[in-house]
């Protein structure tokens, strides 16, 4: 037992508790902090050995109250509340199925645990405990089977008979093998029979179908929590018949209703199957049982504030009747639905026959559960030290020799430095024992407490670490480079990869080989003829993600054999032709000089905090490197990418407050006259405190209002104008214009970005996008354009709940009006113009008291104005538009996007529109529809797929990458090109672009510089699986590894390594090394760095590389042994020893400082 619970389990309360459960139930306990609450119920787990229910106020607290316990002991488990379905179609989540079933099966095994649940979770009608215990069937490989008899068992557990097995829930036959999957089970099972006899069990993958392993036995448990036999049918007609009698049909929607439960007849009659069982819960009359009849009967009941846990159930139930009678008035189901669940009233009686303990902070008064026994454990919240961690210290030793203190501290890097810092103090009262009398350990907590009587204090994290950052002393993390992107495309298993020395072949994963005692990690890839080769992880960067031209399948490559090598160098030659004509403006760009803006004032920093939010991570870096770009006197020219509602819009005032400061104008340009009215608005409001004239310029404007903007930009009046196209008109110039900024690029068409390219070539460019396209990302990633990325939310934001499916017009028109219902607005995209009208009248009756406009691209400027702003303020609920809004509209109160023919859109269009909700801290849906039984192409399916899996926040270039995965890369440059992409794949084809873009910029000594280098130091270099077990986060981290280029490389990883996942390891800290003395050898021009003979030797091409005087230099400034070869295979050679790593980069150090020195000097 963990020594806290120990002497939580001694206290005098625990004890009291402990003698009174069985005579003086309810006992309330009271006077406690929330910190202490999930270790009491441990403490009373382990005291009482019973079996016990956590009731929680709500799923949230639930999850918390999960985590606090499995951190200390992993005994709880959570019960999830199903989501009620009120439309005949299937929507249980497997997973929360999974997770009851796994708790009813446990609670009728009378096994002793934590469950940790809600009291909606535990409403729903179960199957009577002995007929479910009766229904697991148990099958062994020694068994003999009637399968025509297990067909039917399967059938009766409500299994769905399909072709193949791809989900819980189903089941196949094929000839003598059957295949199904039990809800409890991570894969699905597949039996092959002999006749009667059982041949084999085995677990399969159910995405390949391919055997995982065998094994001896396998249990089918029942899909359904309520399982019904054929009186159980009949009964349920029965109702069913008696509410279709008993209706009025006076009205359509009872007449729909009648429909309805009459198909519903139909098929429980037929098949015994119903999608969504839900709608015949409510008839079961008789023949249930509930989950406190599976409990042991000495279950204790823990509630977590009874008094609050009432309230929110009055007011869910409340909710829940509306909802029905909601859903009673549109005819998807009878008054009698409220009988899915059981009463709240009936749940306490039940829950009154077993032990109660109630947990309060303070004793008031509740309608339930009367106390009969009150016991007061006086505590206190923790003292905060809020980083102060010396005074924590010291306050350590203030305390009285009998107190204790334990330090729960989240994880072993907090643990060890708090540890560090007790050592340093020469404070010996700290250890990891309990015998000490501040003891730490690595275990999460949420917050700490501290009991008086007993002296005894627990502190956590948040105590001694405090919860946000301080706003100054952020840690600034470095840029996400290209690469980085380019990896976003995850490795799996069976993925194409280019490896630029060999070619195309198939990744295989990673294997550990032992060579001379020495272990490293290599990439194994597959090529033509089975052949294999194996990577070492210090040349990941030789290897990428396949993406070629038409998302097709490459040919695999032939080790040895010359094909490659030529469509390598067909490539480059191709790429070579090009590379002049892209560049041009962009290497004109780096050689014109423009404006180097002043370093920040006093205002900038003014402005800067007066922003209301906490900056992220990211948004600091970008702000930063934008900055940098402004302070030196090449143009800038950089994209900065950010999922929407990532903050881009302040980063860009920013930069504009910047510029004008120093007394340049700055032209915001965005597609939309809606969007330059909010940006405007925005600006308006963050520059309120400061003389700077602000103008908004779009046709939305009256004649007069935009010529006297024009006038004033032109005499230099206007210090900053937002607006649309109307900004590239022939009669808008400016005085002094410093800065452009463009939002929304991919908006913008090829006529546009000519005039914004000839509007000034010497100006600071600054482009924001959520999801750029892939030509600009291709751009950025070659290295033509500098990139800033913003890959964190805001703390408020919930990701978009995603939805693909047939267009059904009772979810359509269930999903809208849940939307009005909480006086929310709903954007319904048709990308049609000629026939919108059509969808108009079908939105029309299907919601017919809901107020519905449309909006296009056809209609004058004004209407649309109009409309927009009717939206805006709220007096349309519906907007009915083509893709026109996918342009940054920025409205808090629309959580509902509904997408007609989703399949005829790109990715990045649909995540656009995706991005227009969800800017609220509100749940949002998103639904992308295509039409009933169309069969949709592969590109189409694979897309709209991959807006589903991209569901999360920050999935903009993941987008874009996709989305050149799926469409290929062949389009972007042309067709003369997109054969060489298919050759090559995009990656190397990009590495090859960026190249021939180096050497027209007149960057050619880059180029000359990078050359591989070859390592062989006998060390053990790889990832332990005890230290990161899963495989697609070991190639992250080994790709990361890989691109390490100097020390703030290697100290960032460093720092992120052991934030993840605690201590690095040895062998660890190897390659990372190894990755760092690369990237120097790299730049110095070494060609091969080998053990050997008792030397590590530095091997350079020839004497001439360094001159008398370097070498002369390079012997003095080293501090340790060295000697120098200078034969005809020149070399430095150092003695090996334990610290040849750590040697070997302090004299690619000195050889390096010493270069740079005789160049300075030169």
């Amino acid at each position: 037992m963990n020594p806290l619970i120990n002497r939580l389990v001694n206290l005098e309360q625990i004890k009291t508790v402990n003698e009174n459960i069985g005579n003086s139930s309810p006992i309330y306990m009271h006077g406690l902090t929330e910190g202490i609450k999930a270790h009491l119920v441990l403490s009373l787990f382990a005291s009482l050995d019973k079996n016990i229910v956590l009731i929680a106020e709500n799923e949230k607290r639930a999850k918390e109250y999960l985590a606090d316990i499995n951190s200390l002991e992993d005994i709880g488990l959570y019960y999830p509340a199903y989501d009620i379905n009120f439309y005949n179609i299937k929507s249980i989540d497997d997973q929360i199925t999974s997770d009851r079933m796994q708790i009813l099966i446990k609670q009728a095994k009378k096994q002793k645990f934590i469950t940790v649940t809600t009291l909606d979770a535990v409403k729903n009608k179960l199957t009577p405990l002995h007929k479910f215990n009766e229904s697991f069937v148990n099958i062994t490989s020694e068994d003999v089977i009637d399968d025509g008899k297990l067909i039917k068992t399967l059938s009766d557990l409500n299994y769905t008979v399909t072709s193949l097995v791809e989900n819980k829930g189903e089941f196949s036959r094929r000839g003598s093998i059957i295949d199904f999957w039990p809800v409890d089970y991570d894969h699905p099972i597949r039996l092959e029979l002999f006749d009667d006899e059982i041949d084999s069990i085995r677990i399969f993958n159910e995405k390949n179908q391919r055997t995982i392993e065998n094994i001896d036995e396998v249990t089918i448990s029942p899909l359904n929590e309520l399982i019904y036999d054929d009186n159980d049918f009949n009964a349920a007609i029965i109702e069913i018949k008696k509410e279709i009698h008993n209706i009025s049909q006076d009205d359509s929607n009872d007449q729909k209703l009648v429909d309805k439960y009459n198909q519903i007849i139909d098929y429980l009659t037929n098949s015994h199957y119903v999608s969504n069982w839900d709608l015949i819960n409510p008839y079961r009359k008789s023949n249930y049982e509930v989950f406190t009849d599976y409990l042991a009967e000495d279950t204790v009941f823990i509630f977590d504030d009874i008094s609050r846990i009432a309230q929110a159930e009055e007011s869910n139930e409340a909710s829940f009747l509306e909802d029905i009678t909601y859903q009673r008035d549109r005819g998807e189901v009878f008054n009698s639905f409220k009988d899915l669940l059981l009463t709240s009233d009936y749940l306490y009686k039940k829950i009154e026959s077993f032990s109660i303990v109630n947990l309060t902070s303070l004793l008031k008064r509740s309608k339930l559960f009367n106390p009969r026994l009150l016991v007061d454990l006086k505590t206190m919240e923790a003292e905060n030290f809020n980083k102060n961690i010396d005074a924590f210290v010291e306050f350590t030793q203030s305390l009285e020799n009998k107190a204790k203190v334990y330090v729960l501290s989240s994880n072993e890097d907090n643990k060890e430095n708090l540890y560090d810092v007790f050592k340093y103090n020469n404070k010996s009262n700290a250890s990891y024992k309990d015998t000490s009398q501040v003891s730490i350990s690595d275990i999460y907590a949420k917050e700490g407490y501290y009991i008086p009587s007993e002296n005894l204090y627990v502190f956590t994290q948040k105590e001694l670490y405090g919860h946000g950052q301080n706003k100054t002393h952020k840690k600034i993390k470095n840029k996400l480079s290209s690469s980085d992107i380019i990896n976003y495309s995850d490795l799996d298993i069976g993925d194409y990869v280019v490896h630029e020395n060999n070619g195309i072949g198939i990744y295989s994963g990673l294997e550990k080989i032992e060579v001379n005692n020495i272990q490293k990690d290599f990439i194994v890839i597959n090529y033509k003829g089975n052949d294999k080769v194996y990577v070492p992880i210090d040349q990941m960067n030789l290897v990428s993600k396949y993406i070629g031209n038409k998302g097709e399948k490459p040919k695999l490559s032939t080790l040895g054999s010359p094909t490659w090598t030529k469509a390598k160098q067909r490539a480059k030659k191709a790429v070579d032709e090009i590379a002049d004509d892209l560049v041009k403006l962009y290497a004109q760009r780096s050689k014109i000089r423009g404006h180097a803006f002043g370093s920040d004032t006093p205002w900038q920093n003014e402005f800067e905090e007066s922003f209301t939010y906490e900056e992220t991570y990211s948004q600091i870096r970008s702000i930063r490197e934008i900055k940098d770009d402004m302070e030196t006197d090449k143009p800038m020219d950089r994209l900065l990418t950010g999922d929407v509602g990532y903050g881009k819009t302040e980063v860009a005032l920013r930069a504009a407050f910047k510029a004008i400061v120093d007394g340049y104008q700055v032209a915001f340009l965005v597609p939309t006259t809606i969007l330059a009215s909010q940006h405007y608005e925005t600006a308006r409001d963050r520059f309120k405190d400061f003389p700077m004239d602000i103008r908004l310029l779009s046709r939305f404007n009256s004649k007069k209002e935009q010529d006297q903007t024009v006038k004033d930009l032109k005499n230099g009046k206007v210090d900053f104008v937002i607006g649309t196209h109307r900004i590239l008109s022939k009669d808008v110039s400016f005085k002094k214009l410093g800065l452009l900024i463009i939002d929304e690029e991919q908006r913008f068409g090829v006529k546009d970005k000519e005039k914004l390219k000839g509007l000034k070539t010497n100006l600071d460019v600054l482009t924001l996008s959520a999801t750029p396209i892939p030509r600009t990302l291709q751009m950025s990633l070659a290295g033509i354009r500098d990139l800033s990325t913003l890959d964190e939310p805001p703390e408020e934001r919930l990701p978009v709940n995603t939805y693909v499916i047939e267009y059904d017009e009772n979810i359509i028109k269930s999903a809208i009006e849940k939307e009005l219902n909480r006086n929310g607005q709903v954007y319904f995209v048709y990308n049609r113009v000629h026939n919108i009208t059509l969808l108009y009248n079908h939105l029309a009756e299907l919601v017919p008291n809901a107020r519905i406009e449309i909006i296009h691209g056809k209609l004058s400027p004004r209407q649309i104005e109009n409309i927009m702003n009717d939206f805006v303020i709220g007096d349309i609920d519906i907007l009915l538009s083509t893709t026109i809004i996918e342009t940054g509209m920025d409205i808090s109160n629309v959580n509902t996007l509904i997408v007609y023919d989703s399949d005829m859109m790109g990715l990045s269009q649909l995540y656009q529109l995706k991005g227009r909700i969800g800017r609220g801290n509100r749940s949002s849906y998103a639904y992308f529809t295509y039409r009933r039984g169309k069969v949709l192409s592969e590109i189409s399916e694979k897309r709209l797929k991959s807006i589903r899996d991209f569901s999360d926040f920050g999935s903009g270039y993941k987008i874009a990458m996709k989305d050149l995965e799926l469409r290929g890369a062949g389009n972007l440059l042309g067709e003369s090109q997109s054969g060489h992409v298919e050759a090559v794949g995009y990656d190397l084809y990009v590495k090859f672009l960026q190249e021939a873009v180096e050497k027209a910029s007149g960057k050619e000594i880059d180029i000359k510089k990078k050359s591989d280098v070859y390592i062989d130091i006998k060390v053990d270099a790889y990832i332990p699986n005890s230290y990161i077990s899963d495989e697609a986060q070991k190639i992250e981290m080994y790709t990361r590894i890989a691109s390490i280029s100097d020390s703030d490389d290697y100290n960032v990883l460093v720092e992120d390594l052991i934030d993840i996942y605690g201590d690095i390891p040895i062998m660890v800290d190897n390659i990372m090394y190894v990755s760092l003395i690369k990237s120097l050898a790299e730049k110095i021009g070494f060609k091969e760095i080998r053990e050997l003979k008792g030397f590590v030797n530095l091997y350079f091409e020839n004497r001439e590389d360094f001159s008398l005087e370097e070498l002369k230099e390079i012997s003095t400034s080293f501090k340790g042994e060295m000697q120098m070869d200078l034969s005809d295979r020149p070399s430095f050679k150092i003695p090996i020893s334990k610290t040849k790593l750590i040697d070997t980069y302090n004299l690619l150090q000195v050889i390096d400082n010493t270069r740079s020195n005789d160049e300075k000097n030169k």
